[in-house]
């Protein structure tokens, strides 16, 4: 449960947010499992009692910061998204809302997407999620009951894989594996395309 100190003020609503930031900042780069307390205090320049003022617990902490990160996610990658008419573009159009996200909120992707959040993630952060994954189902879903996209795959299976790919990408840049270039990236998503729309060779050889 996360501690209510007062929250009017300016003063408290910006420690609060730096409390936020601190622990982003810490998180993306040390991972959740592990990191103490402490460090994300001297990140944010007050003391650890002033922390637990604000959050009862690391894990109060990181579950506040899943669920508004994640809402920063949803609203920058659904925002005024045309679901009900899946297409090329709305396809091309996620990939690339996806990629503005993880550069420009590098820390917040990284916090989201690199790390097994579920060992301690509340009923609440849980929601979020599906809150999250539920529209672009339902757009995979239209996608091929329209035929843009192929049935091939169960909506779940073709959601793993597109979002597994992004991810993979990205992870792979952050160890030095590679470095992404805008032209990779498009050639990423072309392939990720095909592989949703396009009927697998082992389908085409039963018929």
């Amino acid at each position: 449960m996360t501690a209510s100190p007062d929250r009017a003020s300016p003063a408290a609503t910006d420690k609060r947010q730096r409390i936020l930031d601190a622990a982003l900042k810490v998180f993306a780069s040390r991972g959740v499992h592990g990191t103490p307390v402490p460090p994300i205090a001297r990140e944010a320049g007050i003391s650890v009692g002033s922390l637990y003022r604000y959050f009862d617990s690391k894990e109060a902490l990181v579950n506040t910061l899943f669920r508004e990160t994640k809402q920063l996610l949803a609203e920058q990658l659904l925002g005024n998204l045309p679901i009900q008419q899946p297409s090329r573009a709305l396809f091309n159009e996620i990939w690339n809302r996806l990629c503005t996200f993880a550069r420009k909120q590098p820390n917040a992707f990284r916090f989201l997407e690199m790390q097994d959040h579920h060992s301690y993630l509340d009923d609440a952060s849980l929601a979020s999620e599906r809150q999250l994954l539920m529209p672009l189902r339902q757009l995979i879903e239209l996608a091929q009951q329209a035929g843009v996209l192929g049935s091939h795959l169960r909506p779940e299976v073709a959601m793993a894989l597109f979002w597994g790919a992004f991810v993979g990408l990205f992870k792979a840049e952050r160890l030095a594996y590679l470095k992404l270039t805008d032209d990779d990236l498009q050639c990423a998503c072309d392939a990720c395309w095909t592989v949703l729309q396009s009927q697998p060779p082992c389908e085409q050889q039963g018929d």
